[in-house]
């Protein structure tokens, strides 16, 4: 048997979808464990682009199974939304499978995830509005709503009924607004339950007997490390649990099961919403990235923010994730610069003006926060890469660029991306054994 996670090992938008694809057309199964609509994956077949949001990436090959996890908060409207604009296009998603214990984010959740963040003003988090955090909070809180409960008018009467009581309370005293009608969200919701049945089945099961019986399972996070709940850059992180533990808790799948953990870096960082970002280049360097990478929210269209690589953030997520592989993605847009800087550490001043290095991750916040990066500088390349398939006919200066990287992360460079397209990949080490 064969259970491969695949994560990010930064703030997202690292290229997961290209890298789940890739490795997912060798697969049986790609279980999606964490996040919910919040997540974006671009996926490259051809001519043909695919967002993807909701849905695992392995759902564009065809002989791969997609499951979403239990640790998904799935909003039911988003997600036949994603499935008949992949239909139209002639994708086939009828082995889509979801787990009956999915938390569902309702219409109220959205509601609250606006207003609140409206209210907070200059404290925002940067959330993407869609219902995520309250949907797990209310997971958290014990009174949210399963997707079995869709199948129950009278128990999920009772479930909407108990999780409105204090959220309408709220809606009208705090924030001015018209409460929720209890009847009405559980009528709309039993409706949406009727059309997600169909693909409704124990996924902690399946996938449990699939790696029994020699199958091949890749676990596929949302977000990315530096964005979790626990060990991301709090608060300024996702609801969820992104890192390599995520999948096990998210799938119903033990830890003894899983062979591998990939971690999926960019040739430099960006970061979408609010929060610390050591190496950010608010200059002309700054916008270059973001127009030759494209880097734009797949899920929001929002500017994405970017920097140099971090090699301190890398070594950090081999650490908390055990990443055993680093699947390096957009090379190819760090062309025709002379120079290429690398963070390889972090200087901070401290409270009574003298300065420490951290070469780690610090623990404090506040210390992240202050950190200014540490450079030290690469040669660049002006040599078209994207149509290179071997290491070794990679330009020298290149070549130098990722043998660096991997050793300040501490981890094996398995895979190079080195363009948009699907086959714009080098292969340097195989991620399936």
């Amino acid at each position: 048997m064969a259970g491969i996670i695949l994560i990010g090992a930064q703030w997202g938008d690292e290229g997961k979808g290209k890298a789940t694809d890739l490795i997912g057309t060798r697969v049986d199964y790609v279980a999606r464990f964490n996040g919910g609509n919040n997540a974006g994956h671009t996926v490259v077949v051809g001519d043909e682009s695919y967002a993807l949001h909701l849905l695992p990436s392995g759902i564009i090959s065809p002989n791969v199974t997609p499951v979403i996890g239990n640790g998904v908060v799935v909003d039911p409207e988003v997600l036949f939304e994603e499935i008949e604009g992949l239909e139209a296009r002639g994708v086939d998603c009828s082995q889509l499978l979801v787990s009956e214990g999915a938390q569902v984010i309702a219409p109220y959740h959205r509601v609250l995830d606006k207003v609140t963040e409206r209210f907070l003003g200059k404290h925002k988090i940067g959330t993407t509005g869609r219902g995520i955090g309250p949907a797990y909070a209310d997971k958290i809180n014990r009174v949210g709503i399963r997707v079995h409960d869709l199948f129950n008018a009278q128990h999920l009467h009772d479930k909407v009924e108990a999780s409105l009581h204090q959220k309408n309370e709220m809606l009208v005293k705090l924030y001015n607004r018209r409460p929720v009608d209890v009847d009405e969200t559980t009528d709309h919701l039993l409706a949406l339950g009727e059309k997600l049945k169909p693909y409704v089945a124990n996924t902690s099961l399946i996938l449990n007997k699939a790696l029994e019986e020699g199958k091949t399972v890749l676990f596929e996070g949302g977000q990315a490390t530096m964005l979790d709940v626990d060990h991301g850059t709090y608060p300024f992180v996702t609801s969820s649990n992104p890192t390599a533990g995520g999948a096990c808790t998210g799938t119903g799948v033990g830890p003894t099961k899983i062979t591998r953990v990939i971690g999926v870096s960019k040739a430099y960082v960006t970061r979408v919403g609010e929060g610390p970002f050591p190496t950010e280049l608010n200059d002309e360097s700054g916008e270059w990235l973001r127009a030759q990478g494209h880097e734009f929210g797949v899920t929001t269209g929002r500017p994405r923010r970017c920097g140099w690589f971090d090699a301190v953030v890398n070594r950090y997520a081999v650490q908390v994730n055990g990443l055993t592989d680093i699947v390096l993605t957009k090379l190819d847009v760090l062309t025709g610069l002379k120079e290429i800087p690398i963070c390889v550490g972090y200087d901070v001043e401290e409270a009574d003006g003298t300065h420490t290095r951290y070469d780690d991750m610090p623990v404090d916040q506040a210390a992240f926060t202050a950190a200014k990066p540490i450079y030290e500088t690469m040669p660049g390349w002006d040599e078209d890469i994207s149509k290179v398939h071997a290491f070794e006919d990679l330009p020298a200066a290149t070549q130098a660029y990722v043998q660096r990287l991997e050793e300040l992360s501490g981890c094996r460079i398995s895979a190079i991306g080195t363009g948009p397209q699907r086959d714009h990949i080098i292969s340097v080490h195989s991620l399936i054994d």
